[in-house]
């Protein structure tokens, strides 16, 4: 028995392709294919994204309640686990914007043990995903739910960098957006200048770098222009030292969370939202990486990497994580091939940490402040959003704008979950447009009369004409949605019907509901002495018909392959050769 698992486990793992795209590197029948000059291509290319994971990884963190620390823990631990083991080549995993609201919701409600316990369930969410073969279907939720919580993130994300930027004397503001923005009037007299420009310079130096030399990466430097600035010139502003301490000179001792139920039943919805958006971003982010190589990454074995990230971040006291799309992109246009690159810029991180950390304790809060508010115009794609708004139809702009207005007003837990369900009732409610149930008797009379006269007698063109046979088509899934369609069908019948023929050729699906309905139709019918048929049958709809036992109540002998078939058959109980089938 042990012997049978352990194949059919290996056969699973073959045939849902979990190999870590690091294992392309190593020697195939001897031939090495990997060699040095590739090797130095990975390695400048992991440095420069890990001089720009650097500030952003603090800032992040900084914005959702945790410390500098904790970021570049995550961006080192999660970081290296996922260029290890993950599904794309490219692929920088660490902490990003989509996350801080979250992160900061949870932090502040259940201090830092329930955000490390929501880390860490979020990394076991994922990895279920991942082995379940989910990959595939998370791309499909729906854009304008993925469009408005993008928005609202990116607004929530400029609203908490104004304390910082401005500097403004608040000891801690409140989680909910306009209570924040009133709290932040109430205090505007207390604002310093020195704060304010370094924030609005660091912006300008990102933003001029990005114009003339895209290849530096802008928000290293724009921060290391105000950290040089407020060091030269003894300005009086907040430091990443003077509110945090500094940055420890080593990683921390890996530690399981503490098993508490209590707080596992509180942050577990928190849990689900950030393995959620994790495994959004990043297949979004590899779907980005492949489009710019023209690589293809397999997305289950990516999301089960995503899911070790995160555990290991929990482990060691870090935060949510998830591919990173602008810095893949940056290790992609440095020139990366493989992802050893990602595995060389968590260790670029790890230097920093273990020779640099005093240096962090100068960083000016403004400048990193100034850095977000950049990252949140970057992420709210305010151009599209206004697009969408414009040209997208009435149903899918009132998704988005409901996704947008319950991230900001609410939370983004809230916010998902309602605009996942808004967005499946309207996509039920598109089948249920395209479904439909089309008698097709006058189209037939004028096919049997003018096309193959020859081929059918008088008696079938004549019960066609006066009813006798009623011929209706349907079209589209027959489920839950669509079923009640049926029922209206059967009240429009004539009373001199003797036969009604349904034409299933365009049914490609049928569900349990679908089935009691076409029960529900034949017991209609069998009280009105009406023959039933079926026609033109498709694979999956015959399967689940057999299987429920529709298909023996109704009589093997009134299921035809054809129409043609149907109509010899409906010809026969008109003329009266078979005016009591055996089963209907």
């Amino acid at each position: 028995m042990v012997q049978s698992f352990k194949k059919a486990l290996a056969a699973y793992f073959r045939e849902m392709s979990f190999e870590p795209r690091i294992a392309e590197l190593l020697p195939r029948n001897g031939v090495r294919t990997y060699i040095l000059p590739l090797f130095g291509k990975d390695v400048l290319a992991g440095v420069l994204v890990g001089v720009v994971a650097l500030p952003l990884s603090m800032a992040f963190s900084i914005s959702a309640g945790g410390t500098p620390a904790q970021g570049l823990y995550t961006a080192i631990i999660a970081g290296f686990m996922v260029s290890l083991l993950g599904g794309s080549k490219f692929q920088i995993a660490g902490p990003t914007g989509a996350f801080v609201t979250i992160i900061f919701g949870v932090q502040t409600s259940y201090g830092m043990d329930g955000l490390i316990m929501a880390t860490f369930l979020a990394g076991l969410m994922l990895l279920a995903m991942g082995l379940s073969g989910l990959g595939k279907f998370i791309k499909y939720i729906p854009h304008p739910v993925t469009t408005g919580f993008t928005t609202g993130i990116g607004l929530l994300i400029f609203s908490q960098q104004i304390k910082d930027l401005f500097a403004l004397d608040i000891a801690a503001s409140s989680p909910e957006f306009f209570r924040k923005w009133a709290e932040y009037a109430g205090a505007f007299s207390t604002f310093q200048w020195p704060s304010l420009t370094l924030g609005l310079a660091t912006i300008a130096v990102i933003l001029l770098v990005r114009r003339f030399a895209p290849r530096i990466p802008g928000a290293a430097a724009g921060v290391a222009v105000a950290t040089i600035v407020t060091a030269l010139f003894s300005l009086p502003v907040e430091t990443i030292g003077s509110r945090y301490g500094g940055i420890p000179s080593s990683l921390p001792f890996p530690a399981l969370p503490a098993l508490n139920w209590e707080i596992i039943r509180e942050v577990l919805p928190s849990a689900f939202t950030i393995a959620l958006l994790a495994a959004i971003e990043s297949l979004l982010s590899a779907v980005v990486a492949d489009g710019m190589t023209g690589d293809r990454h397999n997305a289950n074995m990516e999301l089960a990497a995503q899911g070790l990230g995160n555990l290991a971040a929990g482990i060691f006291g870090g935060i949510p994580a998830t591919g990173a799309i602008a810095r893949t992109a940056t290790n992609i246009k440095n020139g990366a091939v493989s992802p050893v690159s990602g595995l060389i810029h968590a260790l670029t991180l790890a230097v920093f940490i273990l020779f640099l950390a005093p240096a962090a304790a100068s960083i000016p809060l403004a400048s990193l402040a100034g850095v977000l508010i950049v990252v949140s115009w970057d992420m709210s794609h305010i151009p599209r959003f206004v697009r969408l708004v414009r040209a997208s139809p009435k149903s899918d702009t009132a998704v988005l704008l409901t996704t947008f207005a319950l991230t900001v007003a609410f939370d983004l837990t809230f916010a998902v979950e309602i605009g996942v369900i808004l967005a499946i009732f309207l996509f039920l409610r598109r089948v249920i447009e395209v479904a439909a149930i089309k008698p097709e008797n006058n189209e037939l009379i004028a096919e049997l009369a003018y096309g193959e006269i020859g081929k059918r007698t008088r008696s079938e063109i004549e019960a066609l004409s006066k009813d006798a046979v009623e011929i209706y088509e349907i079209s589209g899934p027959l489920f839950f949605g669509v079923a009640d369609m049926l029922q209206t069908t059967l009240r429009t019948i004539s009373k001199n019907t003797r036969v009604i023929i349904l034409r299933l050729r365009d049914v490609p699906a049928v569900d349990s509901s679908g089935i009691a309905a076409l029960e529900t139709f034949m017991a209609q019918c069998k009280t009105k002495k009406i023959t039933l048929l079926l026609s033109e049958i498709r694979a999956q709809p015959l399967k689940a018909l057999r299987k429920y036992g529709f298909i023996d109540t109704l009589g093997e002998a009134n299921i035809k392959d054809t129409l043609s078939e149907a109509l010899d058959a409906a010809d026969d109980v008109v003329k009266g050769d078979n005016p009591s089938p055996k089963k209907i």
